[in-house]
């Protein structure tokens, strides 16, 4: 049986994932159908506006969009047609951390997955390719194909592939173009291996064939973990050495920039900050320890919890540092707190260190002014509600002000605590800031973009997250 020639891609989830991966798919592959299903109207309606004011911000994604949309790339509610027609299925939906149950706080919930598998089963009326395309536990591939081979009508066979995501959000569509590597794991049978060879296909109209990698499929659905647990490592890693140069005098930059240069290690992921956060990052890890507990294995599921620890962590010791350096209490006191995405060039703040930082703060009985150039207003409501459960919602509007530009979040303030890398940070105009705030005041660099020497010559009392010195 000869690998199956995709010309009709249907696309389960238009979320971060589902919906730059399938727009830069129908870019490249003007041959191929692609459609991108969702029941959530409000997001679709999105996707389809007129002035593409598009639900998720990521850059260069518009213009794929305003490329591809109406020629062979759709969004659409009507997930049984897409179904129906599409010879090849991503089911790219949302898999958070379980809140309750078995697993709770670790595990994968892989609801949306199962409902989006039930449902190809129940609609599809011939054979069809699905794709994990949601980060997923190891062997969930193996569950999916339990429910689809029970489920299905006599004439559909199904075969499943893992192919995960390596994207960064503010650099997906450039990952998307020119990516390290593109995964597909498939059973190692002759159908597998022909189904597999269908998805290299796609992906060889513009991804070099050396990058296209095939492998087994647990060993697909491991590697998304383990290069996320990996990567995440490498940060609680920087940020654990970043409290020793506090404590001692060093510069974390100088520490960070030494190690670096060791080309067994390289320079990536060795810049200190606030905390990772992101849909990923802390997701997987507890997946991971979750598996490893499941497996038996504490030792090694207590070592993968740890970096979770170290950045949570992290996150505490900075607003406790904030408290420290304002004598020590900061009730009733002005924080503009710049930055909500949980880092730059996305408008993403799932698990963003900002949210643990103003709820410490409200804790405190702090006034804080929120400013973020992407994230919407309603998100960070949100946010903060579910960050603080226990906290009446009028209390958390009382004590929190959405700021419409950071100048206006900086006035009246005591502090300016910077918790996002945006580009603009860099640029703001320092001594209108310090005009318009109480004195002494105070910066606090979470993410190491100010001039130190230039903010202490207007006048700012600066504290950069790994530096030993208050400068």
């Amino acid at each position: 049986m000869a690998p199956v020639q995709v010309k009709k891609i249907c696309c389960i989830g238009a979320g971060y994932v589902g919906g730059p991966t399938c727009a830069v798919i129908a870019l490249k592959c003007p041959d191929i159908t692609v459609t991108i299903v969702d029941l959530n109207q409000a997001r679709i309606n999105a996707w389809n506006s007129a002035d593409f004011d598009l639900p998720i911000y990521e850059p260069g994604l518009e213009d794929v969009v305003r490329q591809a949309r109406g020629r062979n790339l759709f969004f659409s509610t009507d997930v049984d047609k897409g179904i129906k027609e599409a010879d090849l299925i991503f089911v790219s939906v949302n898999t958070p951390t379980k809140k309750a149950g078995v697993g709770a706080g670790f595990a994968a919930d892989l609801n949306y997955v199962e409902l989006a598998t039930r449902r190809i089963a129940a609609i599809a009326e011939s054979s069809k390719i699905v794709v994990e395309k949601s980060t997923v536990p190891c062997r969930t591939a193996e569950s999916m194909r339990t429910i689809l081979e029970a489920n299905s009508k006599p004439n559909c066979k199904f075969q499943i592939l893992s192919n995960p995501e390596f994207l960064a959000e503010g650099t997906a569509i450039q990952d998307l173009l020119s990516p390290d590597r593109v995964l597909i794991g498939s059973l190692q049978t002759p159908e597998g291996k022909d189904a597999c060879a269908s998805l290299a296909d796609v992906y060889a109209h513009w991804v070099p064939k050396d990058r296209i990698l095939t492998v087994g499929l647990w060993s697909s659905e491991l590697s998304k973990l383990a290069a996320n647990a990996m990567l995440a490592q490498r940060i609680s890693s920087i940020n654990a050495l970043s409290a020793i140069c506090e404590a001692t005098g060093a510069n974390i930059d100088e520490v960070a920039h030494a190690v670096g240069r060791d080309s067994r290690v390289g320079s990536k992921f060795l810049r200190a900050s606030v905390g990772f956060g992101g849909s990923c990052f802390q997701k997987d890890i507890l997946n991971l320890v979750y598996l490893s507990e499941s497996l038996h294995l504490p030792e090694v599921a207590a070592y993968w919890r740890q970096v979770v620890e170290m950045n949570e962590y992290q996150k505490r010791r900075f607003s406790k540092r904030v408290v420290d350096t304002l004598f020590n209490t900061i009730t009733g006191k002005r924080i503009a707190v710049l930055g909500f995405a949980f880092k730059a060039d996305t408008g993403d703040t799932r698990e963003s260190a900002a949210i643990s930082l103003v709820r410490d703060f409200v804790a405190e009985r702090a006034l804080v002014n929120i400013y973020d150039p992407k994230v919407p207003h309603e998100q960070i409501w949100l946010d903060l509600a579910e960050a603080m459960p226990t906290t009446p919602s009028a209390t958390i509007q009382k004590q929190v002000t959405l700021s419409p530009s950071a100048l206006e979040a900086c006035k009246n303030a005591e502090a300016v605590v910077i918790a996002t890398e945006w580009k603009e940070f860099k640029t703001i105009d320092w001594e209108t800031v310090y005009a318009g705030m109480n004195k002494p005041a105070f910066v606090f660099d979470g993410r190491m973009i100010v001039d130190v020497e230039k903010l202490r010559n207007i006048g700012f009392k600066v504290t950069v997250i790994g530096r030993g010195e208050r400068l």
